[in-house]
């Protein structure tokens, strides 16, 4: 049966420690766990007593895991690799490189990345989702703003692929040496890198270490703003894929609802993805616990 876990993002927030938090997780029945961006380094302290303790599995850590010091709140984009600005692409690493070490010492292969964006762009998601709000989803309106988005990302693109490659080489040398994997993540705006298109060639280019990490509530929030097909871009990267996190949308954009309480069709996708790789559950804290575990006893019956 796939490896099916759930994501601390779900219940950190409501834990002061992290024995506590990995506690309730092996209590709703899961036997695996993610350790996501927002955790502290007095949280890391207790789970890291609870996994050698044999309390639970991890299989995988989402950057930054933990969260940088001088960052107050839950931040994963606070310091992006294709930032203008060195001193933030050097935080990036310095940060990344500490998630590398955590995740050898709780046993982990796989790291959840977020590429960057595209300051220029920034924002341009968000008025493509006020149009379809205000009932003009496909619109002359809306479709001006999108072919005028794709034309202005494509010219603001090489410059940040080129500081995002740049600044990434020490982390996956780090990480090749580590023996983890770095999942790059698709993520849920036009803005963010990398796009569909630029995608499999800086898989290439990144090498081995590198992978593909499908979100699938962020590909259906694309589709639903008809910027990609989810299926068929699943299909075109499914056999590059090393992990993924599940989580459902509701139309248009509200991710990160309880799997089958949503429109993504999950039994047509899940068996285009390998069966080796980590299914992680990723919610809002807001979705009740009875959900969360009638949802994931669902999953296992549906996938087994």
């Amino acid at each position: 049966m796939p490896t099916l876990a759930l994501s601390t993002c779900w219940n950190s927030s409501r834990h002061r420690t992290g024995d506590d938090c990995l506690r309730e997780i092996v209590d709703m029945g899961f036997e695996y766990a993610e350790l996501s961006h927002g955790l502290n380094v007095h949280h890391m302290e207790g789970m890291l007593k609870f996994v050698e303790a044999g309390g639970i599995k991890v299989t995988s850590l989402h950057n930054f895991c933990p969260q940088p010091i001088e960052v107050v709140t839950d931040s994963p984009d606070c310091y992006q690799f294709s930032s203008s600005r060195s001193e933030v692409r050097q935080r990036a690493v310095k940060v990344t490189l500490q998630t590398i070490e955590f995740a050898k010492r709780f046993g982990a292969d796989r790291i959840v990345v977020h590429a960057g964006t595209i300051n220029k762009m920034v924002g341009f998601g968000r008025e493509l989702i006020d149009l379809v709000m205000q009932g003009k989803y496909l619109s002359k309106e809306y479709v001006e703003k999108k072919l005028d988005g794709v034309r202005r990302r494509e010219d603001a693109s090489p410059e940040a692929i080129v500081r995002l490659k740049e600044t990434l080489k020490p982390v996956v040398a780090a990480a090749g040496e580590a023996g983890v994997r770095l999942g790059i993540e698709n993520r849920d705006s036009y803005e963010q890198l990398p796009s569909e298109r630029e995608f499999p060639e800086l898989l290439d280019e990144l090498g081995p270490p590198c992978g593909y990490w499908h979100d699938f509530g962020h590909a259906q929030r694309k589709e639903n703003l008809s910027l990609i097909n989810h299926a068929q871009w699943l299909e075109s990267m499914a056999q590059r894929a090393i992990g993924c996190h599940v989580h459902d949308c509701v139309w248009p954009v509200d991710d990160h609802q309880v799997p089958f309480s949503g429109q993504i069709d999950f039994p047509r996708l899940v068996p285009m993805l390998p069966r080796d790789i980590p299914f992680v559950i990723e919610l809002h804290p807001k979705r009740p616990a009875d959900d969360v575990a009638a949802a994931a006893t669902k999953w296992r019956n549906t996938f087994s």
